[in-house]
């Protein structure tokens, strides 16, 4: 490959590629964080309808512990008045305790008083803040699903601004959107401008996308995994941040002022030298491969290295650098994957209030299970290849997603556990797919194929949230959706081409060519 051989040349994975490497995985850690970061924002405390005796300030204030019965589930949308004359209000509400069994529906009515919440958990979400319980209650996902919108929009438009603009800028440009607008969400006065917030942070989280294109062919698996990894502790992290700071305008403006110091010391990153070449900026390449080769200590090396050098090493790239096919070439497999991968991730991992456990150890467990699934995803990957790896992963997915439903709702325990595994296998598919992704498109359009998966992938984490409010109505619907979405995937992915040792293609026509021998 005649880039590959320029790349070797100064260095190939040396001490750049290395600090590179740690410098943009370290942002991925609170990336992790702001996705699943309504888990604890948007926690719902027990609550109940207010007597209106009640002391307001003694009951909403952070930090109070008002004294209120057993949390206990009513119907969707109303309160239910007891027997004993005091008001429970529905999803997950509080009654009293010395309401009477009753064999026949009660009468609701609403909470004209508004709520009390018990806030020894969580001192405050936007739950109790903006009172979205009962009637309110579906804006919780609304909320989420307007997030991941945000990050559609991002894909959508920072894919291709990276291909004109440079990965290197539009890198920049996400650090600073993503930091600015998730310190103005942790100020949002109301329920709407959150949501505004929100949508604008999301966006921001699809500019990440100049690692792979400075590494060497046969590292491209274990540079995935560190970033899966880094994703990974992230995930463990946002327990530790939400335990120690539980008042969420405070945890939204921890996760988001660290993008500050991102896009401080993203000055340092190179720019993309494929990119540079193949946007007719060699001049620059040059430079830019010959500071890479003195941080690799092959000076002499990147001198010998001229304008001249690169157009004859990358004639073929240039005459294969044809605009009008940007659009041309997504394989529907692929897309398709990372749609069901995301759908069926925000699925699980947003709903950990309903595991029965700490939500604080469930976090720890589901971004822990990552750790062994991506281990043995980057080894099947290195040697037995991309496309049964793939396989594998959505099937197995599927397989214990679908089992969860036929487990009685009184063993947690296994319910959990399956639950872990199937996230697991999730986070072992995004591997397996972000890799492939950079392997099937072509230099002038990676960044672009990129903004496509990853446009599907935000689909399907709009989708999820939606999906879950079903449950009230049918409870096994969820489930089920999310769990025959990846054994779909798995039988597509049969048809993506094989790249394992396969060069990364810098033309159309070698794009083509992968796709025409493979059958993808």
């Amino acid at each position: 490959m005649p880039f590959g051989a320029v790349l070797a040349q100064v260095g190939g994975l040396g001490r750049f590629q290395v600090l590179q490497t740690v410098l943009l995985s370290v942002p991925i850690l609170l990336m992790a964080s702001h996705n699943l970061l309504q888990n604890f924002t948007a926690a719902v405390p027990p609550h109940r309808c207010r007597v209106p005796s009640a002391t307001p300030a003694a009951t909403r204030s952070p930090g109070a512990t008002p004294s209120l019965p057993s949390a206990t589930p009513g119907p969707p949308g109303a309160t239910i008045r007891s027997p004993g004359g005091t008001l429970r209000s529905s999803n997950g509400t509080l009654r009293s305790s010395n309401a009477i069994p009753s064999s026949g529906p009660r009468p609701t009515e609403p909470c004209h008083d508004g709520w009390d919440y018990d806030l020894s958990i969580y001192v405050a979400t936007i739950v109790n803040e903006w009172d979205l319980v009962c009637s309110y209650r579906q804006l919780r996902q609304m909320a989420q699903s307007i997030y991941m919108a945000g990050v559609l929009v991002g894909a959508l438009l920072l894919g291709g601004l990276s291909d004109k603009f440079g990965r290197k800028a539009m890198l920049m440009w996400s650090y600073l959107q993503l930091g600015v607008m998730g310190t103005c969400t942790a100020f949002a006065p109301n329920y709407a401008s959150y949501c505004v917030f929100r949508f604008a942070g999301g966006m921001a989280l699809s500019g990440f996308g100049l690692m792979v294109e400075w590494i060497p062919t046969p590292y491209r698996a274990i540079t995935v995994a560190i970033t899966g990894f880094a994703y990974t502790l992230g995930q463990i992290l946002l327990a530790g941040l939400a335990y120690a700071v539980p008042h969420w305008r405070w945890l939204q403006l921890t996760v988001s002022v660290p993008f500050f110091v991102f896009l401080l010391y993203s000055w340092w990153l190179a720019e993309s030298a494929r990119w540079l070449v193949l946007s007719g900026k060699a001049e620059r390449a040059v430079k830019v491969l010959q500071r890479v080769a003195r941080l690799n200590k092959k000076k002499e090396e990147g001198e010998k290295i001229t304008v001249e050098v690169l157009w004859s090493n990358m004639k073929e790239e240039l005459v294969g650098t044809s605009p009008h096919l940007q659009t041309s070439d997504r394989p529907v497999s692929l897309l398709l994957s990372r749609f069901s991968i995301s759908f069926s991730y925000y699925g699980l991992a947003m709903d950990l209030q309903n595991f029965g456990v700490s939500i604080y150890l469930i976090q720890v467990i589901f971004g822990a299970v990552d750790f062994p699934a991506k281990v043995v995803v980057t080894v099947s990957l290195s040697y037995i290849g991309r496309r049964v790896s793939l396989m594998v992963a959505l099937f197995f997915a599927g397989l214990v997603i679908i089992a969860n439903i036929f487990v009685p709702t009184e063993l947690q325990t296994v319910r959990t556990a399956l639950a872990v595994i199937g996230k697991g296998c999730l986070s072992a598919s995004f591997n397996c797919v972000f890799l492939y992704t950079t392997e099937l498109y072509p230099t002038p359009i990676r960044q672009t194929g990129l903004g496509f998966g990853s446009t599907m992938a935000r689909v399907g984490g709009i989708v999820a949230p939606l999906v879950k409010m079903m449950d009230e109505y049918y409870p096994f619907l969820p489930p089920a959706v999310y769990g025959v979405a990846p054994v779909v995937a798995a039988v597509a992915a049969g048809f993506l081409p094989e790249t394992l040792n396969a060069p990364l293609p810098d033309t159309i026509e070698e794009h083509h060519g992968a796709l025409g021998e493979d059958g993808g």
